[in-house]
């Protein structure tokens, strides 16, 4: 069984506060608001946010942190056009000509940050896995912002090309958000082809033993990708991630934790993260609200 109480204790004394705000919702006694407060505090005057992901640390707006912010929004079921539509505005700056959105910045150049985001620069190429993850938030929260239908298009029309694990998670939950369902369901019959028996997806240019899990892929049993799954293979994987609560409270992960601060930020996101996984999937009592997004 999942023990709340020390997850509890575990977020408290290691997470963020914007993962300790979203624990609160979690259970149950928290305000949205407060979430959105500790939010906030990410946001740039350019109307992006920066410092957010916890393997870039940059101060400065970068796709990848919007695309977290707006999933923290999806969580709580809120749009929150105050923060949603200057990210988005942003976002339209920094778009390629073909509707992608680099997987990084060059303003991240100087920056520390884990060794797979490369060697910033201005004239990054468009990312098929940063393009999908933002179109998708983007379909749920903002449907009618200029920046969507271009980047839609661009993940469409390279949508072939979604073979790594973490581009294909991405591309399975834009996917998940399309509203052309029976292009959807196409799409996702041929990205079925891609999975293993087993539902583990191996990150080749990972670390070793680092993978994408079923239920990275399809968090909620309603999601578009849970169909790309035997149910044994969920049913296994949920007691694989009961299991997985380590003995301080937490759950860990599987890349690589190149620097100590953002390990312990990371592990406050996927603790918060599993919790909201086995209440999706009823593996949790009725003290979790029920989760959104």
């Amino acid at each position: 069984m999942t023990d709340l109480d020390a997850a509890a204790q575990f977020v408290a004394g290691h997470a963020r506060l914007l993962e300790r705000r979203r624990f609160a919702v979690l259970r149950g006694d928290g305000d949205t608001a407060d979430v959105l407060t500790a939010l906030n505090a990410y946001r740039n005057p350019d109307g992006g946010l920066g410092h957010l992901e916890p393997d870039l640390r940059t101060p400065a707006s970068q796709p990848s942190c919007v695309l977290y912010a707006l999933e923290i929004l999806q969580e709580l079921g809120t749009t929150d056009e105050a923060l949603t539509i200057p990210a988005l505005d942003w976002l339209q700056t920094v778009t390629n000509a073909d509707g992608g959105v680099p997987f990084v910045l060059g303003t991240a150049a100087g920056w520390p940050r884990a060794p797979w985001w490369g060697e910033p620069a201005d004239d990054a190429p468009s990312s098929l896995l940063m393009t999908a993850g933002l179109a998708a938030t983007t379909r749920r929260l903002a449907p009618e912002h200029p920046w969507l239908a271009p980047a839609e298009r661009f993940v469409w029309d390279r949508m072939d090309e979604a073979s790594e694990p973490y581009t294909l998670r991405y591309v399975a939950d834009f996917l998940d958000a399309a509203p052309d369902r029976e292009r959807a369901e196409d799409a996702l019959d041929e990205l079925a082809g891609k999975v293993p028996a087993d539902g583990v997806l191996r990150v080749a240019a990972g670390v070793e033993g680092e993978v994408l899990r079923p239920l990275d892929v399809a968090p909620r049993p309603g999601h578009a990708a849970r169909r790309l799954f035997a149910d044994n293979v969920i049913e296994r994987e949920l007691d694989d991630l009961v299991a997985g609560q380590q003995d301080d409270g937490g759950w860990t992960f599987s890349w690589s934790a190149w620097n100590p601060a953002a390990a312990w930020e990371w592990r406050g996101v996927v603790t918060v993260q599993a919790l909201r996984t086995l209440a999706a999937y009823g593996r949790l009592d009725a003290r979790l609200s029920p989760t959104r997004g």
